[in-house]
């Protein structure tokens, strides 16, 4: 059975929802569904089924999904849904996108839907099987056109668009130039006023031809009962227009008089100028996605059958074995299994220096292949690929929405109705005023002019795609706007040790049995510890292999989340793990006590083996050492000069924290913490109302990362850690933690600059129109200048090199 999303009318008040719900395996699941759905206000009944894990929920049709789907996670499941994008046309201000997320949240099945005006692209969260098809409608509807649907997962690209798009502004200035230049005579005490049918036979085309797609747009709005700033332009300028067609018909149609047909003329040539440095702009913010999408070579030289054979990269599957020759790029993601070279990765993670590879190791597509031969194990293409990931998070962080975004959007929505009002009380003012009606309606035009909220639109998104985009190229990707925005108020950064500040490639510098029997000891240890993919317990294997220990099988391994790992080993009950597991054992550990504090002085880990079988018993200890990263200490500095303050949370003994804190520098030590007391920590650091970001990259971290105000990872890491966390770190340097900041806060201060003079344009610009001191075309040349700025304001951010990068 398809299970969607879709609301069934029943009568005017009460529609029938249908929702797909993951998580349900039994009959207590159900009833906490339908629970916490009756409990919403408004729902009159709910039926749910656990063989489809489906919910069906009458209610009164005021009741939104995202509200019911709200109720389903509060018991603890979650809604089925599906990512969609597609691009729109014809958005021009911030109320554009509002009314078009307005609509689009209508469509049945539409569980989030968010429109960003930079981009022109909608990301929308779809129940599964939702009519797509109805979301072009509501688009359409509102007054706008879709263009490049995209299935989910399929790579959305950033248009480059045409440059040869500024003939519409040439135009239109050639023909309003001969209606500006007598301007110029009249400050001489000079009449050079063209003929009244001059002026009209130029100003014609501007306001009717290049100017048309204003009144398309206007006319859009008005049957969506809504505004925008087309509908301001096309008011404005008919205005002038039809002042002077009036004037020119009471003064004689031949005479040479002084009209305004110049202003509605230049009016659209401003406007038309401001949109177009504006479109140039915005493609200057989506450079970050373009760069990374130029890595991916198109073709792949394929070795199949013994031969090598040229094909698309789209074609190459895993498993197939790629030959990259020097000087080429990845065309996949891999392991090499012939051949030794250096690899430029530096557009992928921002590492400057060539990183050596050989038979075993890794390699990622859109590097580039520097010295010698490879032949590379295809394991990921296309959208699984690092690079395509990569893409993705770059471009959902430039069309999510920041947080202080939202009250732009709830401003836009009344602004353009409140600029309307504002101009009828101007040219009615004036008017009954003055009795000077041409006055009174240059005056209205001025203010429907400079009142165009494009600046206002372009704030923030702008800011957000050159910040985004810079940190990408830098090796720092940004999962999402809210973490760009939120990162800046960072007051306090919580790290994770191992692997995080250290190498994370411990080694074993001690193996001590209680009874002397060194080799029966670490042949137990190895055999617990083989089916682990723990740094610990690789150390242990390793150690055990290079002394050639013998070998032993163990049964029923299973690991005590942040405690140890529990086998049978030889018919004897073992247990692996931290002192604190064996105190909940009870085992006694007084006998190697003292040797244990002598090693965890020094910075060691150690772990404890014990024999249950017939009783708790010690077997013996384990001691282990790593390395603090080059770039740690730097990164604590680093972090103390933005007066951030560090603290370090782990699972290791006090010791050993203690160590590494103490050869870092690092404020504040919370050590021999299980992983789910690591989120509680994280809660306690914000309760003096700091703003705390949590740096993780193994699965333990993951709840910590999530609990944080903004949870920062290492792509060295596992992907549990990238995807719990809004900040991925391309390379296993913590210093890139401040770099990270950083560039939040300037991004950050670059929108409320934008934002700023967005607003300043509009609070001083509008009363100097009204009052008469702003003539319609220097109102037309200030809102063009004003997106220009705030747009190139944004750019300013591409400078950006980071201190640590």
């Amino acid at each position: 059975m398809e299970t969607t999303l879709l609301a069934t009318p029943e009568s005017d008040t009460i529609v029938d929802w249908t929702l797909p719900i993951e998580g349900m395996t039994c009959a207590s699941c159900v009833a906490r569904v339908e629970k916490s759905l009756s409990a919403v206000p408004g729902v009159e009944d709910v039926a749910v089924n656990l063989a489809t894990e489906v919910a069906t929920v009458r209610a009164e049709r005021s009741i939104s999904v995202e509200t019911l789907r709200s109720a389903v996670e509060r018991a603890g499941y979650t809604v089925t849904e599906e990512a969609f994008s597609f691009g729109i046309e014809g958005m021009t201000c911030a109320s554009c996108v509002s009314r078009v997320e307005k609509a689009l949240k209508k469509v049945p099945g539409v569980l989030s839907a968010e429109v960003n005006l930079a981009t022109e692209r909608a990301d929308l969260k779809l129940a599964p099987g939702a009519d797509r098809t109805a979301l072009a409608a509501a688009v359409e509807k509102a007054g706008y056109t879709t263009r490049s649907q995209l299935a989910p997962g399929e790579d959305v690209r950033v248009p480059h668009g045409s440059m040869n798009d500024w003939w519409p502004v040439a135009v239109s200035a050639v023909l309003s130039l001969p209606l500006v230049i007598p301007m110029g005579g009249g400050l001489f005490g000079l009449d050079w006023a063209l003929p009244a049918w001059w002026q009209l036979i130029l100003a014609t085309p501007v306001q009717f031809w290049l100017g048309a797609r204003f009144y398309r747009s206007a006319w859009k709005a008005i049957k969506a009962r809504a505004g925008n700033m087309d509908l301001l332009v096309a008011i404005g300028t008919s205005a002038a227009y039809g002042l002077s067609l009036y004037l020119m018909y009471r003064g004689g149609a031949h005479a040479a008089q002084h009209l305004y047909f110049e202003a509605s003329a230049i009016i659209i040539t401003l406007v038309l100028l401001g949109k177009w440095l504006e479109t140039r702009a915005k493609r200057q913010t989506t450079e970050a996605i373009r760069a990374l999408n130029a890595l991916r070579p198109e073709t792949a030289r394929v070795r199949r059958n013994g031969q090598e054979q040229e094909v698309p990269a789209s074609q190459v599957a895993k498993g197939d074995l790629v030959v990259v020759r020097p000087g080429e790029r990845m065309p996949v993601d891999g392991i090499v299994v012939e051949g030794a070279s250096q690899v430029d990765e530096s557009l992928i993670t921002g590492e400057s220096l060539p990183v050596a590879k050989y038979e075993g190791d890794k390699v990622t597509g859109g590097s580039v292949n520097a010295e010698g031969l490879l032949v590379v194990r295809t394991t990921a293409v296309g959208t699984e690929s690092t690079l395509a990931r990569i893409v993705r998070l770059v471009e959902s962080a430039q069309a999510k929405k920041a947080p202080i975004q939202r009250l732009v959007d709830k401003v836009s929505e009344v602004f353009v109705p409140i600029v309307i009002v504002i101009a009828l009380v101007t040219v009615v003012g004036w008017g009954l005023a003055t009795g000077n009606w041409e006055a009174a309606i240059l005056n209205a035009v001025a203010v429907l002019v400079i009142a165009c909220p494009c600046a206002l639109g372009l704030a923030t998104p702008t800011a957000i795609m050159a910040g985004t985009g810079v940190a990408a190229r830098h090796g720092i990707l940004i999962k999402d706007a809210e973490a760009l925005e939120v990162a800046h108020k960072v007051r306090a950064v919580a790290f994770d040790k191992t692997g995080t500040l250290t190498e994370g490639k411990p080694e074993l510098v001690a193996a001590e049995a209680l009874d002397g029997d060194r080799a029966g000891f670490l042949t137990a240890a190895a055999a617990i510890q083989r089916g682990s993919e723990h740094p610990l317990a690789r150390a242990v294997v390793d150690a055990a292999a290079r002394e050639g220990v013998p070998e032993a099988g163990a049964s029923q391994v299973r690991a005590a989340a942040g405690r140890g790992m529990a086998a049978l080993v030889e018919g004897r009950e073992l247990r692996l793990g931290s002192g604190r597991w064996m105190q909940e054992l009870g085992v006694d550990v007084a006998a190697m006590a003292q040797r244990a504090r002598e090693l965890e002085s020094a910075g060691k880990t150690v772990s404890w083996l014990a024999d249950v079988t017939d009783g708790p018993t010690l077997q013996g200890l384990l001691a282990f050492g790593d390395t603090v990263k080059a770039t740690a200490a730097l990164a604590i500095r680093s972090l103390h000069a933005q007066g951030v303050a560090s603290v370090l949370v782990t699972g290791d003994n006090r010791g050993s924290a203690q160590a590494v804190a103490g050869e870092l520098g690092i404020d504040e030590i919370r050590a021999e913490v299980l992983p789910e007391d690591k989120a509680r920590i994280i809660g306690e650091l914000k309760q003096d109302g700091r703003t705390v970001a949590m740096v993780g990259d193994g699965i333990n971290d993951a709840p910590a990362l999530a609990a944080a105000d903004v949870g920062i990872a290492m792509a060295t890491g596992t992907e549990v850690a990238m995807h719990a966390a809004g900040v991925t770190l391309m390379r296993g340097n913590p210093a890139l933690v401040a770099d990270a900041i950083d560039i939040s806060r300037r991004t950050y201060s670059k929108i409320r600059q934008n934002l700023f003079w967005a607003f300043i344009y509009n609070v001083v610009g509008i009363p100097l129109a009204a009052f008469g001191f702003l003539s319609p075309m220097l109102a037309g040349a200030a809102m063009a200048f004003s997106s220009v700025s705030v747009v190139a304001n944004a750019l300013t951010l591409r400078r950006w090199k980071g201190t640590n990068t």
